[in-house]
């Protein structure tokens, strides 16, 4: 079944200005210059001298109760053997001089490098994902020189966290957090092992919360099911962090340091760390079950915009988006009563603000729990009772097919700024577009237009939701449709992908 969409597209004018820069000596401001000769020297007040002095203390300490918890980990995927390529008769005895001549016949051994905090006195470490995946061995090694062989437990690609083990008892433990009480300019420090500078500990701040989307969610491929939720940081992470963790001024971890923004691929001030509640929830399912249980409400989601917001009825701009369903997990939002275009505002008595919090508090429910869910369907709050399901192993994406379907002459409407052609019956199928469902193909969309960003050529529009909600099968019923809307208001289209 193809992903559906819902768009919202706002008929406002948008007004853009340019702001000047002030030039200091235009306004006789003092100028910046050498600083001035003294007979005596000025001290900090002593109580500043106190402040700072404890705040250095507090760093060290936490730097070090929590680096001999902290681990690096090296890890190595042994070579891998190709199919030979074609060749003519190799004298006997040759064979393996010609095979190091062909670089196709056998890969080189790879090796990457990453950290990994302790989290329990018995040997449980927590990593990335990314670190360990594919690795044939990986190694351990503690800050007082000790190695070890480590198995993973398990691993988890949505989340990009995972749990390795190693041998042993009375190891040196952190305490973790509640990323749920951190806040925008804490202090944190970030300890791990970059560019081979093992146990390195850096300082910054917390320099966002919920981070998530975009160039983060590429990170996982863009799957849907990734739950991406950031906390972001300046303190220095590079590569060889990851893994590692981000440690508050009580000593708590909140989050394992995973990312950089970079466009050197090192340290340019911005970090991204999984909150730890998050990995937490992770890591348990991972060590009871070697696996990830993961509750699903089957719905395909979005964070809200403004023309969402004024569509659903909503005074705020928060909540998430429905844009359709995933049958292949049976859809239990969809079973439920909920339709696309709804806006969801409440899970479990919670408040959903955004996307990313959505998914945090399904991760945190069980599957097969009964929860409440309130939604805004056009101006209406409704509340479902949904049972929540549970994902499947994830099924390999099937490759697009080549565009062999040719759109009939396209009609463009300006008021949103696209243009739309009848749908063929090759682009239905490959659409997965039943006959009852007929819509239109969008071919073009305008750079000046409302829908810019928002809809793309090869979307197929099959039914407009508001300002009035009819199906559309033919170009002619859109273009009636969208006859009657006034500037200013806003359009909800359902769109097949």
């Amino acid at each position: 079944m193809s992903k559906s969409a819902r768009i919202s597209i706002g008929l406002v004018a948008t007004a853009a200005f340019i702001g000047g820069l002030l030039i200091a000596s235009g306004f006789n401001l003092t100028p910046f210059g050498y600083a001035q000769q003294s007979s005596t020297a000025s001290r900090p007040p002593a109580s500043t001298v106190q402040s700072l002095t404890e705040t250095s203390n507090a760093f060290v300490s936490i730097a070090q109760h929590l680096t001999p918890a902290v681990v690096s980990i090296q890890t190595r995927q042994d070579a891998r053997r190709t199919a030979p390529q074609r060749r003519g008769q190799v004298p006997p005895g040759m064979e393996e001089f010609f095979d190091q001549l062909d670089p196709n016949r056998r890969q080189q051994p790879a090796e990457g490098a990453g950290s990994g905090f302790i989290v329990t006195a018995d040997g449980y470490i927590m990593t990335n994902n990314h670190v360990v995946a594919d690795a044939d061995r990986v190694t351990v090694a503690l800050q007082d020189r000790r190695v070890f062989s480590a198995k993973v437990i398990g691993r988890d690609p949505l989340t990009d966290v995972a749990v390795i083990k190693i041998e042993a008892t009375g190891l040196p433990a952190v305490t973790l957090g509640n990323d749920m009480n951190t806040r925008v300019g804490e202090w944190v420090l970030a300890i791990g092992n970059p560019l081979a500078l093992d146990f390195t500990v850096t300082a910054g701040i917390v320099s966002a919360l919920n981070r998530g989307g975009g160039s983060l969610r590429q990170l996982y491929g863009g799957n849907p099911s990734a739950i991406v939720d950031y906390i972001q940081t300046d303190a220095a992470i590079n590569p060889g962090n990851s893994g590692g963790p981000l440690v508050n001024a009580r000593g708590e971890v909140i989050g394992i340091n995973s990312a950089i923004a970079s466009p050197t691929g090192t340290y340019a001030g911005y970090g991204f760390a999984i909150p730890i509640t998050l990995a937490k929830d992770v890591m348990d399912d991972l060590v009871k079950n070697g696996r990830v249980e993961r509750a699903i409400l089957g719905v395909l989601i979005n964070d809200v915009t403004p023309e969402d917001a004024q569509s659903a009825g909503l005074k705020e701009i928060r909540g998430v988006l429905v844009n359709g369903f995933n049958p292949s997990d049976g859809s239990p939002a969809e079973r439920a009563g909920i339709q696309a275009g709804d806006v969801i505002v409440s899970v479990a008595g919670r408040d959903v603000d955004r996307v990313s919090t959505l998914q945090r508090f399904v991760r945190s429910l069980e599957p097969g729990q009964t929860v409440p869910v309130v939604a805004m369907r056009f101006g209406t709050r409704k509340t479902f009772q949904v049972k929540l399901g549970e994902a499947k192993a994830e099924e390999q994406v099937a490759s697009a097919e080549p565009n062999d379907g040719r759109p009939e002459r396209s009609e463009t409407f300006d008021k949103i700024g696209i243009s739309v052609a009848a749908l063929t019956a090759e682009q239905a199928r490959r659409a997965e577009i039943s006959n009852d469902q007929r819509g239109v193909v969008i071919t073009d969309v305008s750079s000046n237009g409302p829908s810019y960003q928002r809809l793309f050529p090869g979307l197929v529009v099959v039914e407009v939701l508001h300002p009035e909600r009819r199906r559309v099968t033919t170009v002619a019923e859109l273009e009636s449709l969208l006859s009657r809307v006034r500037t200013g208001q806003v359009v909800t289209l359902l769109v097949y992908n």
